[in-house]
């Protein structure tokens, strides 16, 4: 029993239930309940920039010798980008079939001069203000700002530049490991107060709109279940026939780490896990070192899907509409700010307040929606960043002929 109730995801149920009852009961309350949303969204932001930094820097660094494994990270990449573009696209159609933001904005009491604003940020959003954008006239003042594509573009040719520095290149790499270790030590910290934050933000929900709008919500959350479940059984169960093994036996052979991913929240604590399963399943010992820590940063499948089917949900809550070419500019914004989402509970929350922020067009206060239900959509991304970072491995020792069948019947037989 004490076990359970140290248990986040617990906790957070337990808010959730809390943050109704008060808004339906208590509606005066909503002023303080909002204020308590917005002081763990704060303490999100202050994370954001350094976060995103480091794990982009860390993660080209880490490749060190670019042409020592330029076919396979080439590779590695280009599957990511692929699979990832997929993995946006079903999010963009499957949230304009169902629209499930559709009529929240009838129970929200917006500033309708505010919503003016956001319409005509979105009217005037184009690929080429972007663009001019990324490159920052002052890195610290990207950083101190929060402008998450200047620190992403700075974090590029940072850790690029430190891969080619070679062994007098470790010490600051060294130096930002620590670094990291101590910012996710944070990160935990701060996500210890998510049941505080998800009752603040379910109460002013509630209480200030009414309980009508947790069916959008609910919505939402069927949305994007619904979404990775398609995801990982018919694109990747594609991927799996064109590459000849089986998505049923591959789940069946990490159903541990399924397990304690759905319990944690976050799929870094499988990691090493993962590193030696997809050894043991067939996979080079080479492929599985700088595939596996290669996907953590850049192919977070569930992540992306989240991040897209949000922002088009937040538009439609807010009546933004989006064409389908600013859509498609929110794709492209997001297959860079995804990056930045490292496999710890939480970051794809933070990914989404800093999306938001850099595309400047829906209110980013409206994040304070979704803590609600945050919580609940995260273990699909781990669980399905974590599926997608495996099937990622085997696709390309298999390309670079480095898999054994050998090993991998033996591991299904024994499985």
């Amino acid at each position: 029993m004490k076990r359970l109730y140290s248990n986040l995801t617990f906790q957070v149920l337990v808010a959730i239930a809390l943050g109704v009852v008060v808004g339906l009961y208590f509606p005066q309350f909503a002023k303080t309940a909002q204020l308590i949303g917005k002081i763990f969204i704060k303490l999100i932001n202050m994370l954001i920039a350094p976060v995103i930094f480091l794990t982009i820097v860390l993660g080209i660094a880490g490749m060190q010798d670019m042409k020592k494994v330029g076919r396979v990270g080439g590779k590695a990449l280009l599957y990511f980008e692929i699979v990832t573009t997929f993995a946006l696209l079903i999010g963009v159609v499957v949230c304009n079939v169902l629209k499930p933001g559709a009529g929240f904005v009838s129970h929200v009491k917006v500033n309708t001069g505010n919503i003016a604003q956001y319409e005509k940020a979105a009217s005037e959003m184009h690929w080429g203000d972007f663009l001019a954008n990324i490159v920052p006239n002052n890195f610290f003042d990207a950083l101190a700002k929060g402008e998450i594509l200047q620190v992403l573009f700075f974090a590029v040719l940072f850790g690029i530049a430190l891969s080619r520095m070679g062994e007098s290149g470790h010490a600051v790499i060294n130096l930002f490991e620590r670094i990291s270790k101590a910012l996710f030590i944070m990160m935990h910290m701060v996500m210890k107060v998510a049941p505080i934050g998800a009752f603040g933000g379910m109460a002013y929900t509630v209480g200030t709109y009414g309980i009508e709008t947790l069916q959008p919500l609910l919505k939402l959350m069927g949305s994007v279940y619904l979404t990775m479940f398609l995801f990982i059984f018919v694109v990747l169960n594609v991927i799996c026939y064109i590459y000849k093994f089986s998505l049923w036996q591959y789940l069946k052979f990490i159903r541990q780490e399924i397990l304690i991913v759905l319990g944690t929240s976050s799929s870094e604590p499988v990691l090493p896990a993962m590193m030696e399963k997809m050894e043991r399943f067939g996979c080079s010992r080479s492929v599985v070192g700088l595939v596996i820590p290669a996907g953590y940063s850049f192919n977070l499948d569930g992540t992306t899907i989240y991040l897209s089917m949000s922002v088009i949900f937040l538009g439609q809550v807010f009546n933004i509409p989006l064409s389908w070419e600013q859509q498609l500019t929110i794709i492209g914004i997001l297959m860079v700010t995804s990056k930045g989402a490292a496999g710890v509970t939480g970051s794809g929350f933070i990914v989404l307040a800093s999306t938001l922020t850099a595309i400047k067009v829906i209110p980013v206060e409206g994040v304070a929606i979704l803590l609600g239900v945050d919580r609940f959509m995260s273990e699909a991304r781990a669980i399905t960043n974590m599926i997608g970072n495996g099937m990622a491995t085997v696709v390309i020792a298999k390309s670079e002929k480095e898999f054994d069948e050998e090993k991998y019947r033996a591991a299904i037989a024994t499985n």
